[in-house]
């Protein structure tokens, strides 16, 4: 793997200013004041909200809170979804800091998935990596891990430590130098469009003549709506991490670079509006467009 340790703390250490507001149905003793939190990107809601409900259990009996969660703009967040991913395919052209309601009752089950404590999310986690190692390596890294190297990945996201999670996932990112790169690239392309989760196939960095694949190819065997044909207007933006990268960018780079700890590359398709986003919105760390 290259070593572009800025890039990957940039990528790491991207936060969201967000306010929860809690949902006017709910019942409370006194009035629920406004929370606000930075939102690690690379995380998952479910995992860093605990400050929020306990705010709001102050103006609320126990009674009254069944499992908590989240919406934004009548749209219900998928907890399973890094929150990058939210924001980017939701609100990207939003205002921050990002406003989400809170709900404690109700509970769409035909939207959302439950989440009853932290170690769902872990299992949904370490089965996104399985998952992308397969892809990658045959499962073979994974495999060779111990369970004691799961967990450090697992702690190091949890935790929000850096050091202590790429110190282990620096073997899930190796590859042997003359395949150049991995045997596929773990993607899922995701956009509001239609009824489709995400998009997710296979996809290598490298085509059989040895070229290598850009964004542009991908976007092009994938979703070649994104692309606009000489002459005509942009009609939407491919975000990832909050910036758009040049359709130019090696896929092997950004996998490497730009994935979420989950080892996917989440890329995000969105309308374009009439005027471009503010800057604010699209994050807070150093714009990177392409590769070293």
């Amino acid at each position: 793997m290259a070593d572009d340790k800025d890039v990957l703390r940039d990528v790491w250490f991207g936060r969201i200013p967000t306010c929860f507001t809690l949902n006017q149905d709910e019942v409370t003793e006194r009035e629920a004041e406004p929370y606000y939190l930075l939102l690690p990107r690379v995380s998952y809601l479910t995992l860093v909200t605990d400050k929020v409900k306990k705010h709001f259990l102050k103006v609320m009996k126990q009674e009254d809170m069944e499992e908590m969660w989240f919406e934004y703009e009548g749209t219900p967040l998928k907890w399973h979804y890094p929150i990058g991913v939210l924001f980017d395919l939701h609100a990207s052209n939003t205002v921050l800091p990002w406003s989400i309601t809170v709900h404690f009752k109700n509970f769409p089950d035909r939207d959302l998935l439950r989440c009853p404590s932290h170690s769902v999310i872990e299992a949904h986690f370490m089965s996104s990596i399985k998952e992308a190692d397969a892809l990658k390596h045959k499962s073979q890294v994974v495999n060779d891990m111990q369970k004691k190297d799961h967990k450090q990945l697992w702690m190091g996201l949890q935790n929000d430590k850096f050091d202590q999670f790429w110190a282990m996932n620096r073997k899930l990112m190796e590859y042997p130098t003359e395949e150049g790169g991995f045997r596929y690239i773990p993607f899922r392309i995701y956009q509001t469009m239609s009824d489709r989760p995400f998009i997710q196939k296979l996809f290598r960095p490298v085509s059989p003549e040895g070229n290598t694949h850009t964004l542009g190819s991908l976007l092009k065997e994938m979703y070649p709506a994104a692309i606009p044909n000489e002459g005509q207007q942009k009609r939407y933006q491919v975000v990832i991490h909050g910036i758009e990268p040049l359709l130019e960018t090696p896929l092997q780079w950004l996998s490497e670079h730009l994935s979420h700890p989950d080892n996917f590359l989440h890329i995000c398709i969105v309308r374009r509006l009439d005027e471009p986003p503010s800057p604010s919105c699209l994050l807070v760390f150093p714009t990177v467009t392409s590769a070293p």
